[in-house]
């Protein structure tokens, strides 16, 4: 009886294509995947915990996307925001 490895291993090339090739970045490709809902279900734990202690998680992520941008970048946003909020009244 064949293992699950040589069972799954019916590759071959096809029309040019190189399927042992393909199957290894496919396979690669959903390892990636797995790991990144393991770390997105880490991060929403995270968030979890820091709204059950009183944070607001929307600002929490606001925060982030700010800290992710140049200086020079983040203060021509804010002015730019500040602007817009003046000539609408908004201030």
């Amino acid at each position: 009886m064949p293992s699950a490895v040589e069972k799954d291993d019916d590759t071959s090339d096809v029309g040019g294509v190189a399927g042992k090739r393909l199957k290894s970045f496919l396979d690669r490709v959903e390892r990636l995947e797995e790991e990144k809902k393991g770390l997105a279900d880490d991060i929403k734990d995270i968030y979890a915990e820091a709204k059950g202690v009183g944070f607001d998680v929307k600002t929490m992520r606001k925060i982030l996307k700010l800290r992710k941008m140049e200086t020079e970048k983040r203060r021509e946003e804010e002015e730019l925001l500040e602007l817009y909020k003046a000539a609408i009244g908004l201030e």
